[in-house]
């Protein structure tokens, strides 16, 4: 029998699911040649978007949104209890990746905490989301700008215990969320999916080294000027875009100056917090970088191996998102229970 509208469970899912099925749309929309995604991009984004606000305002209270005061605006987000008791729980914050949607944070960590009666945060950071398509708010690589002021938000409020903040970064954030903790100490502990040390290797790694070499020396004119030849390809120019657009730099050379800030090498032996390092086999975008990330740290962590024979193969463990949530889940707990009931 199909659900009915008087029944909340269903409406819940029915309008996650609408707008989990938005974004993947918008994915097959962003990076397309601007004059043909620009006019369907954010329309689609905010029906995605609608849809997760209609499910929040269905829950009954449980999940509330928030406006994290930021700079000089502020960030949207939304805080996911298992009730609406107002109780103060351990909370998990939980920071996006460069393109995933909050269904996909939902889907990550967010139910899981719920599961475990837990709080979950999930907000949109600078380039993420509605940050980027409807603000034009790129990336920054220093995050403890954004995950300080959400800290800040947290601690204050009485349905969160303040001395049982942990963290999650899914993919990308496998470097914002430990850089961040290089400054923000008053996690408990903290998960990196996976662990990157300089997000930059995912993008040179398509280069010959004599382009490398032009980005070195500072030739920008010639950099430019192939990377124009290489973009002569349709594909290569959407996949492109599609990566450029939320860093909001369109000059190659540039881009790609940038996006070599993003590391960590001389900042992880810093890090204070408990750190778990998730490491699948076949990882595709920062292979090997979750052995360095734990090979810098000075803090306590770990580094939990994911593997092809447990279907848990491949970036961020796709096919196994139970079984990450588990060991994810069972390490921060012990994390949190050092500090009694």
């Amino acid at each position: 029998m199909a659900p009915t509208l008087s029944d909340p469970t269903a409406l819940t899912w029915a309008w996650r699911a609408a707008s989990a099925a938005y974004s993947r749309a918008l994915s097959a929309v962003d990076g397309l040649p601007a004059e043909r995604a620009e006019a369907v991009l954010l329309p689609t984004f905010r029906a995605g978007r609608r849809c997760w606000d209609a499910m929040i305002a269905g829950s009954g209270g449980r999940h509330l949104p928030i406006e994290i005061a930021y700079e000089d605006t502020t960030l949207p987000g939304y805080l996911l209890r298992p009730d609406a008791s107002g109780r103060a729980r351990p909370t998990l914050v939980i920071t996006n990746g460069s393109d995933g949607a909050l269904t996909s944070m939902w889907a990550a960590a967010g139910a899981g905490a719920l599961e475990r009666d837990w709080n979950a945060l999930v907000y949109d950071g600078p380039g993420q989301q509605s940050m980027l398509f409807e603000r034009g708010v790129p990336f920054r690589p220093d995050w403890e700008a954004v995950l300080t002021p959400v800290v800040d938000m947290l601690v204050a409020r009485p349905d969160v215990d303040a001395s049982r903040l942990t963290a999650y970064g899914i993919s990308q954030a496998g470097y914002w969320l430990p850089r961040a903790l290089v400054f923000e100490h008053r996690f408990v502990a903290a998960v990196a999916d996976p662990g990157v040390v300089d997000v930059s290797a995912s993008w040179l790694r398509h280069l010959p080294s004599p382009m490398i070499e032009l980005l070195d020396s500072g030739q920008k004119d010639v950099f430019n000027g192939y990377m124009a030849e290489v973009d002569a390809d349709p594909a290569t120019a959407r996949t492109f875009a599609f990566r450029a657009r939320p860093y909001g730099i369109t000059d190659p050379f540039d881009l790609f100056t940038a996006v070599r800030g993003y590391q960590l090498r001389d900042l992880a032996d810093r890090i204070r917090t408990p750190l778990l390092i998730t490491d699948p086999d076949g990882e595709q975008f920062w292979p090997g970088q979750s052995a360095q990330l734990a090979e810098l740290l000075t803090a306590p962590h770990e580094v939990a191996r994911f593997t092809a024979a447990d279907g848990a193969d491949v970036h961020c463990q796709p096919l196994a998102p139970g079984l990450t949530q588990a060991r994810m889940f069972s390490w921060l707990d012990d994390q949190a229970s050092f500090l009694g009931p």
